[in-house]
């Protein structure tokens, strides 16, 4: 089971009781899931008793919902990834990130899987973020409110997303943890590298060929009819 820790490097003994009950909440219902998590084993994770618990959050569902008030206000303070803002090429921001991320992310990984709605909150602010990233970058391409747009957009999210849920497959392929902050970046590092290639062989004779043939399934069957005559 992964440690609970708070922001940074704070040790647990210097949060307050509250938040050393919401760590271990997020590290409990990523661990155990949201029905396998229990009061009292969150209750021990935290170091608190069980009553003081429930002084701070009444339920379970109260306890879930201010774990997924939190992660939504961890990312939403980000600046959404920082892609708006042109942050996320700063070193500060993303050591930020990635100090929040070992119990936010896991959380998110385990409420990808069970389709929490928090989870496709925050699937729909990463499609947002990404169309909006992709209509300005490239409008032409991706014109504003278009369909091309929002199904670029999607899958990206998706293609992201993916490697949250995927993460302790990656780990054990990577060899290392990689939701841990030394690890992290590996995974953004080897998708930059990813991207950087495929816009290459996009670019190529053999892009164009696949890209030719995928427009070709495209059209509609008279259209079909018409290229091959």
């Amino acid at each position: 089971m992964h440690p609970v820790t708070g922001r940074g490097d704070r040790p647990p003994e210097d949060l307050t009781a509250r938040a050393r009950i919401r760590d271990a909440a997020l590290a409990q219902f990523a661990e155990r899931g949201f029905k396998g998590a229990t009061i009292k084993g969150i209750a021990e994770a935290a170091g608190v008793s069980h009553g003081l618990l429930q002084h701070h959050f009444g339920s379970k569902q109260e306890l879930i919902q201010a774990c997924d008030d939190y992660v939504v206000e961890a990312f939403g303070g980000l600046d959404k990834f920082g892609v708006t803002s042109g942050e996320i090429g700063n070193p500060d921001f993303m050591a930020e990130l990635f100090a929040r991320s070992p119990l936010i992310t896991r959380y998110v990984a385990r409420a990808m899987v069970e389709g929490s709605p928090t989870a496709s909150a925050l699937f729909e602010t990463g499609a947002a973020v990404s169309e909006d990233f992709l209509s300005r970058m490239w409008p032409e391409r991706f014109p504003a409110g278009s369909d091309r747009a929002r199904d670029a957009a999607a899958v990206m999210a998706a293609m992201h997303l993916s490697t949250v849920v995927l993460h302790e497959q990656l780990s054990q392929r990577m060899g290392g943890d990689v939701l841990a902050p030394e690890n992290s970046s590996r995974v953004a590092m080897a998708m930059f590298d990813i991207y950087t290639c495929m816009a290459e062989f996009v670019a190529s004779g053999v892009g164009d060929e696949i890209r030719d043939a995928v427009v070709k399934q495209q059209s509609p069957p008279s259209m079909k009819g018409q290229d091959d005559e």
